[in-house]
């Protein structure tokens, strides 16, 4: 029988999970600027950073405060930029995003997109490609690059008329520059997180050092897939210029529970450098 801590400690985790997956509080709305032809549903896919993942206390997706399809006062997300100007998309986000996903993952939840009929695509993954225990065992650039073609054929195909962002994976190496000598940062790396990068994060051996590198190299190999995907899928996807690629994420822009994924602050980083409000809709 479980004792009586046990379940204070489960009831607790519960009451914080739906806390973060409930309605939000009353706000201002987003300040977006005014554009023409704002779409009136969107759809997010992705791995755990859409999903909203540790940014509710613990470490549970919490699509609420996700950079794209967010309705959490906390966060200025692509979603409540666009209602802000178009009152029609009001309850038309959906967030396919899963934890754990991968590059072989993206199919399944654009099929989603496109039973739902969404207007509006993003999508974001690699990170758990590259993100493995080992760096053998990293998605080979040409298997990710068919797994997102894939993924590509199925949105082309079943929705012709929505718009898709290609955002860039970011900057894990950066990560590891920032929190390799931070006490806290690597004692929650040791709980395993990316350990084909943060393996023994304050090793100066040649061996770990190749390690890391291959991690780097293999993200912004994948990087240059998205970018050359997205060209060929044609103008109605926009690649994100690597901008989230570019931010310089420091310690305070990921949650302080695994030092890995973005909190509430990265979050909302990420919507402000890849909304799309710069291009024409």
């Amino acid at each position: 029988m479980l004792r009586r801590w046990h379940l204070v400690v489960f009831a607790l985790l519960a009451a914080l999970t739906l806390a973060c997956e409930g309605a939000g509080t009353a706000a201002p709305e987003p300040t977006g600027a005014p554009k023409k032809g704002l779409p009136a549903s969107m759809g997010a896919l992705g791995d755990s950073i859409t999903a909203g993942y540790g940014t509710c206390f613990t470490l549970v997706a919490c699509s609420r405060n996700s950079w794209a399809t967010g309705g959490s006062a906390a966060v200025d997300s692509h979603y409540r930029r666009i209602r802000d100007d178009n009152s029609t998309i009001k309850g038309n986000a959906h967030n396919y995003a899963v934890p754990g996903a991968r590059a072989r993952d993206l199919a399944g939840q654009a099929a989603q997109a496109v039973d739902d009929k969404v207007q509006y695509v993003t999508v974001l993954i690699g990170a758990n490609d590259a993100c493995v225990d080992r760096v053998a065992d990293m998605t080979g650039t040409g298997t990710f690059r068919t797994q997102v073609d894939k993924a590509l054929a199925r949105l082309r195909k079943g929705l012709p008329k929505a718009r898709v962002l290609m955002v860039s994976i970011p900057d894990l190496y950066r990560l590891w520059q920032l929190g390799h000598d931070n006490e806290r940062a690597v004692r929650a790396w040791s709980g395993g997180v990316c350990q084909s990068l943060l393996a023994r994060p304050t090793s100066t051996a040649e061996t770990d050092e190749e390690r890391r590198r291959k991690v780097d190299d293999r993200v912004d190999a994948y990087n240059r897939e998205l970018e050359a995907a997205c060209e060929k899928y044609g103008r109605k996807c926009r690649w994100d210029g690597g901008s989230a690629h570019g931010v310089r994420f420091s310690l305070d822009l990921v949650n302080e529970i695994d030092y890995f994924h973005p909190d509430v602050e990265g979050q909302n980083e990420l919507a402000d450098v890849t909304y799309p409000g710069r291009f024409t809709w």
